[in-house]
């Protein structure tokens, strides 16, 4: 049977959705001069087959995905500025830091947060919106067969979060936060990507009049202001952090949105384009992760039923973007490379949600509790991101992998690679 090739109109634009297995991304757009998108395919040989390749590539996932091309990017000058027992140590003191800060500015509660979910819900974070990273799932055969329960180990709390915002009666300007523990299975493990994932995973509700690109950006400026304090503090506490070897972090953010660092970086893939501006920016939040660009791919697979990448929103200059959501990346002077610390925005309404459906060619999803919830308003409207634990504590604690801040399996291949270059991670 041929591949379907649906085409979907969102309104602002007409594309042509590609289907191989799992995967969908969409065809090359170009755009008029009122910025209205038409599909093209012959911009792709124009653009060349192999560039494209490697655009498509780049949205399967994060890691560099080849052990050659890990030895030759991991650091061989690298001398870790605290011991084993000094590490456990300042990992508790930025987790204690961290989570007392955030639910202080962001006015969030600590609770409970489940390691594993019932499938039917429809709460588990699928991640992208392509079918490629899936998650573990098992069978309980509870009481003979009788009353079993299928079930799945989270990828994150992400729509989990957001029901629990009515469970524990949070009005707008309340939230929750949480010690997250997940696994993904599908990551290629390397120095900064685990199969073990522990996050802050947080969530507030919100007012409509609240679904801006200003609040975001100030929550994005609050939860940056918690990272740079627990570096203080940990600088003060484990004075080898103050060795001079590396900077510290930008006192600020600079906010960018994805279509902006598309024309900055026309021909170059995903994670090219976010190095290279790592590299002159080292501390960013990339605005807009999900829409479609120009270039007829979006910056990344983001799923399409929580984070909003798809209402229409303007530049501080006018210019007409899409979405409230986004990532902060910093560069990382330890494993010289880019390094994402946290992923979130503002959440869909019923509306944006079906769109995003739409798009993803998942409208079936919204059979599921978690999505009859939105579509009812059972639920708040809210925002809320992952900030990655043990990918702070690297970058804070300068360490060049986070199986030295955490304990998960590695392959021997990379803990062999590691040991040559210094490094030894946790087992």
């Amino acid at each position: 049977m041929p591949p379907v090739r649906p085409t979907i109109s969102t309104g602002s634009f007409t594309a042509t959705v590609l289907r191989e297995g799992f995967s969908a991304v969409f065809a090359i757009l170009t755009f008029d001069s009122e910025g209205k998108g038409y599909s093209s395919p012959g911009l792709v040989a124009r653009r060349g087959a192999t560039m494209m390749a490697q655009k498509r590539a780049d949205l399967a996932g994060p890691g560099i995905g080849d052990y050659a091309d890990l030895e030759k990017v991991l650091p061989d000058d690298y001398e870790p500025l605290l011991d084993p027992r000094e590490t456990q140590r300042a990992v508790f003191e930025v987790k204690a830091y961290i989570e007392r800060n955030l639910c202080k500015e962001l006015n969030l509660m600590m609770v409970q947060v489940p390691l594993i979910v019932d499938v039917e819900s429809g709460v588990n974070d699928m991640l992208d919106r392509d079918g490629s990273r899936t998650p573990v799932q098992f069978h309980i055969s509870n009481d003979y067969d009788k009353h079993p329960v299928d079930a799945q180990v989270v990828q994150a709390a992400t729509k989990w979060k957001r029901m629990a915002l009515r469970q524990f009666g949070c009005k707008p300007g309340e939230g929750i936060c949480t010690d997250m523990r997940a696994v993904r299975k599908d990551y290629f493990l390397d120095h900064d990507h685990s199969a073990y994932v522990d996050q802050w995973d947080w969530e507030r509700a919100i007012r409509k009049e609240d679904r801006t690109l200003d609040r975001l950006k100030d929550t994005v400026r609050t939860i940056w202001n918690v990272i740079k304090g627990a570096e203080a503090h940990a600088r003060r506490r484990f004075p080898a952090l103050r060795s001079g070897k590396y900077p510290t972090l930008p006192s600020e953010l600079r906010f960018l949105h994805a279509e902006d660092i598309l024309d900055m970086y026309p021909d170059l893939p995903r994670k090219q384009r976010e190095t290279l501006l790592v590299q002159k920016y080292p501390a960013v939040f990339i605005i807009g992760i999900g829409w479609p660009l120009k270039d007829g791919f979006p910056h990344e697979m983001r799923a399409a039923d929580y984070d909003d990448w798809i209402t229409e929103t303007r530049s501080e200059d006018g210019r007409r973007m899409h979405g409230l959501n986004g990532d902060i990346l910093v560069w990382n002077p330890v494993t010289r490379r880019r390094h994402e610390l946290m992923s979130g925005g503002i959440r869909v309404t019923a509306q944006s949600l079906r769109k995003q459906l739409e798009m993803a060619g998942q409208l079936d999803n919204l059979q599921l509790p978690y999505h009859q919830a939105i579509v009812r308003g059972e639920i708040p409207l809210s925002i809320g991101s992952g900030i990655g634990q043990s990918r702070t504590q690297m970058l804070l604690l300068r360490k060049a992998h986070l199986g030295e801040v955490s304990v998960t399996v590695w392959p021997q291949i990379l803990k062999d690679l590691c040991a040559k270059r210094n490094i030894h991670v946790l087992e």
